[in-house]
């Protein structure tokens, strides 16, 4: 059982940057592959991108790629987002999750944080 608590979120004005962090409690963090994904409302949850369980593969949606950075330190039980040039399309309440390998659809990720809301105004 692992229990997921994202913290970060906020509004920030487009162009401007946050980092969101998933901070995980239970059993073997370190040998789950971690994800984040992002609903905004009257959508579905979309992939934002993952991470391996060592941190040596990531993968991100192409809507984000090149602005948002996945990264974690298994020491502090902790997977962090990085997110720059922030736009409002990307406002929406950002979730983490744990054990989806390498898969990037929901359905393989087995726990969930609550979510934390991210808007950006322009």
């Amino acid at each position: 059982q692992v229990q997921l608590v994202e913290s970060g979120g906020g509004l920030v004005q487009a162009g401007g940057s946050l980092r969101l962090s998933c901070a995980a409690s239970g059993r073997s963090f370190s040998s789950y592959a971690m994800g984040w994904f992002r609903q905004a409302p009257g959508k579905e949850r979309e992939f934002v991108g993952r991470i391996t369980w060592s941190g040596g593969i990531t993968a991100y949606a192409d809507s984000v790629k090149g602005r948002f950075t996945i990264s974690r330190d298994n020491n502090k039980n902790t997977v962090y987002l990085q997110m720059n040039s922030l736009k409002p399309e990307d406002t929406a309440v950002y979730f983490c999750a744990a054990g989806g390998g390498l898969y990037s659809s929901a359905q393989y990720y087995s726990y969930w944080g609550q979510g934390t809301q991210v808007t950006v105004s322009s």
